[in-house]
């Protein structure tokens, strides 16, 4: 596997040669120290695959590409409807979501949630978080750039959205049960894995019995992640990272 990755969202299929912004040559060559002949593996974000040769080190670097792979999107896209925490805890639960592999984060604004953005802020904060995606799928190798959805309210997303098949929310309400308990009754009905998944975690203070409700009748289904309360950023680490192993561990299914 080629030492250096870099993102170059504009390039086409059937190119033989990328040319990468300015800011990706700035990195490649004066970060990373890539020199000319160097193997570069090159990603759109949308699941095309390159690895490429660096034959030029100017300011905007030349790749010659040698291979080209388009690697299929997940059979289950998975959903992350997470409330904004206060500070950049919102950052780091992109970068990992990222590196999990979800289709779309939605960043929501909850009755509890402390984060109020106007329109410019929102967008600001939008393009720092996909910048945030982009390092982690570099990081990660996942070439394929979750949707960072726009700050919307609770109630807004689930008006609007196109809910996923799958609908999980973490709760610490009485009643909640083991994603496995959850997993096992779909099995049983030969409904899993499901065509989408999405989770929905709640803020700082926890998601208020009126939104839970609302979140119910909207068909999602309350999961614990046991006796221990977890930061949010914390929740949604785990609650993608036990979904993500029940998608990929067939043995389960047997």
């Amino acid at each position: 596997m080629p030492d250096f990755r870099c993102f170059a969202p504009h390039a086409a299929a059937g190119e033989s040669r990328i040319t990468l912004s300015p800011e990706e040559s700035r990195h490649l060559v004066r970060v990373n120290r890539a020199r000319t002949g160097a193997e570069v593996s090159v990603f759109d974000g949308r699941g095309n695959e390159w690895v490429c040769e660096l034959v030029s080190t100017g300011k905007e670097a030349v790749l010659e590409t040698r291979t080209h792979a388009v690697l299929p999107p997940p059979p289950c896209p998975v959903i992350l409807a997470q409330a904004l925490p206060k500070g950049k805890t919102m950052d780091q639960i992109v970068r990992k979501a990222t590196e999990l592999g979800v289709a779309e984060i939605v960043p929501l604004i909850t009755a509890r949630t402390e984060v109020r953005l106007d329109a410019a802020r929102g967008e600001t904060k939008t393009d720092k978080w996909e910048q945030t995606a982009v390092e982690a799928a570099k990081q990660s190798g996942n070439s394929r750039l979750p949707v960072i959805a726009p700050v919307q309210s609770l109630s807004d997303w689930l008006a609007a959205a196109r809910l996923p098949d799958l609908r999980l929310v973490g709760s610490l309400h009485p009643g909640a049960r083991h994603l496995r308990s959850v997993v096992d009754e779909l099995r049983s009905a030969n409904a899993f894995p499901p065509s989408s998944a999405g989770w929905v975690i709640g803020p700082e203070g926890d998601l208020t019995p009126e939104e839970m409700e609302a979140l119910l009748s909207a068909g999602c289904k309350p999961v614990t992640f046991g006796r221990a309360v977890l930061r949010c950023d914390t929740a949604a680490i785990t609650a993608l990272g036990i979904l993500h192993y029940e998608l990929e561990a067939p043995i389960w299914a047997k």
